[in-house]
This record gives C-alpha cells, sequence and structure tokens, in this order.
C-alpha cells in the first residue's frame, strides 16, 4: 500500500510541474495576434506609462509617440501574407502584455487602433517602480482635497503672490501643493514650471550652483490662468543641507515674461514627515 501511494504522489508532482509549466510559457499560438502591413501605423494604447517596449524583429518600425502609446510598422510588404513577423514586449509600471505580429497583405485587416485589455494584461512587478503614475494622481487628490497647513511660506513679485499649501510625504516622494494668487488684469500663460535645488544666498551669477529636478509628476498641465492657480507637484524624497533652498519657478511666454518663484528651506521639506500617517489614513 505504502508503494502505491509512493508512485501515485510521484504521478501527481510530474503532472503538477507540467501544468505549471505549460501555464508559466507562451507560443505565437497562446498571444493575442495583431494584424499589420506596411502601408498602416497600428498604434497599442496602454492604460498607465509604457516603461519598456521590446520588438522581437528588426523587420517591424516602432516608437512611442506619447508615454502610454507605441506605434509600428512593418518597414517592407515583402512578406507572406499570414506570416508572423515577430513579437512585441509591452512593460508599464504594473503589468506586461505581449501580442504576435502577424503580416497582412490587405489593409482593411490591419489593426489601426488597440487598447490592451484587462484580460490581456499579466501582473508586473517592476523594481524600478516604486509608485505607479495611477497611486500618484490618487494621491495628488487627496492632497488637493485637503486644508492648506502652511499660512506663512509665500512670496509676491509683480502683483502675484505664490503660496506653499501643504507638504505630505507618502514613501519615497513629497507632494508639494501650492497656488498662485493673480492680482493684476492680465491672464498668465504659462511657459515653464520649474524646481530647482540652488545657493540660498546667491553673491555672483558665476558662483551659483543649481540643480534642476524634474517632477515625477505635474498633476495639472494648465497653460493659462486668469487670477488663480493651483498645483501639486511630486518630487522624489531628497536631503540638502541648509544652505540650499527649493525653489519652484513659473515662468510667462513672451512678450511679458512676467516669472514668480517660491524658495522652500529644508525645514519646510522636514515638516513634511508629520504628515504621512494622516495621509494615509484620509484613503
Amino acid at each position: 500500500m505504502k508503494e502505491i501511494r509512493k508512485k501515485f504522489l510521484s504521478l501527481l508532482a510530474v503532472c503538477l510541474g507540467a501544468t505549471l509549466g505549460a501555464f508559466a510559457q507562451k507560443g505565437y499560438n497562446d498571444m493575442e495576434q495583431l494584424t499589420v502591413n506596411e502601408n498602416v501605423s497600428s498604434i497599442i494604447t496602454a492604460s498607465e506609462p509604457i516603461r519598456l517596449v521590446d520588438i522581437s524583429t528588426d523587420s517591424i518600425a516602432g516608437d512611442k509617440p506619447l508615454e502610454n502609446v507605441i506605434r509600428l510598422k512593418p518597414k517592407t510588404g515583402n512578406h507572406k501574407d499570414g506570416e508572423v513577423m515577430g513579437v512585441v514586449t509591452i512593460i508599464t509600471e504594473r503589468y506586461r502584455v505581449q501580442y504576435a505580429l502577424i503580416y497582412t497583405r490587405k489593409l482593411e485587416e490591419a489593426v489601426t487602433d488597440k487598447e490592451v485589455e484587462l484580460v490581456e494584461r499579466n501582473a508586473f512587478h517592476n523594481p524600478d517602480v516604486s509608485m505607479s503614475t495611477v497611486d500618484m494622481v490618487s494621491y495628488a487628490m487627496k492632497v488637493w482635497n485637503s486644508p492648506a497647513r502652511y499660512r506663512s511660506t509665500f512670496t509676491t513679485q509683480n502683483k502675484m503672490t505664490m503660496r506653499l499649501n501643504n507638504i505630505y510625504v507618502v514613501g519615497e516622494y513629497f507632494f508639494i501643493d501650492f497656488s498662485v494668487d493673480n492680482k493684476t488684469n492680465l491672464p498668465f500663460d504659462i511657459d515653464e514650471l520649474r524646481v530647482k535645488l540652488q545657493d540660498k544666498k546667491q553673491q555672483k551669477a558665476t558662483n551659483v550652483q543649481t540643480i534642476e529636478l524634474k517632477p515625477a509628476l505635474v498633476l495639472d498641465r494648465s497653460v493659462r490662468f486668469k487670477k488663480g492657480y493651483r498645483n501639486i507637484i511630486v518630487l522624489k524624497k531628497m536631503t540638502f543641507p541648509n544652505d540650499k533652498v527649493l525653489s519652484i519657478e513659473l515662468s510667462e511666454k513672451q512678450i511679458s515674461g512676467r516669472t514668480i518663484s517660491m524658495n522652500l528651506d529644508y525645514e519646510d521639506v522636514l515638516a513634511a514627515d508629520a504628515f504621512d500617517t494622516l495621509l494615509l489614513r484620509e484613503q
């Protein structure tokens, strides 16, 4: 009896291994297929920013016109109808998907617009992404809906006032909430929103050390405002010495070319740590 039981368990283990192997591996026939043609641009749209695209063949040209969009097209028409040209692998912040690219001679059969569907997505832990854009936007909206906790950090220039409303920290990121009041009758046409780490005291222009910082997220992409403007920027968490300041600068398009900026001391940034738990509790 024991011998029979051992054989049964061994057979069961082999069957389970074979089943798991079958699920873990995919061939062309298991993939979603996209038909392509050299005279048609095939657009694939993901639900979130695309971090990596791999096209397994040089016969397909591709680019990424937008952060969540890729564009594919065969370079030539020297292929057989129904020929498998290769595989495109798309990795986003939270999932990956693969499509087999099938050549078609008929223009009407070529895919022009394809959205990555929920059932096609394979969950993927991207080690380079500690917080997805979707989660960042969700936290930023919670910051937007929270009352202002800072009252004394502001600057006034050109009859405009830039004011710090809140700083939160979640995970590895700072969420900085600021606003601008325009007391003039001239609308402000935004040219650039810049974030810099620079010297607190600037004596000579040649000696100024400035580091440009790229926000991980800018919540509001508006390019014009009349009286009021508010935005939330997300920055990777950092430390900096007391002789440096974090500068937020909003500049206007020419011809008027107005500029307003606000400097944050490290003490302002340190105060953000106290709000981490509060923000998480408000979910």
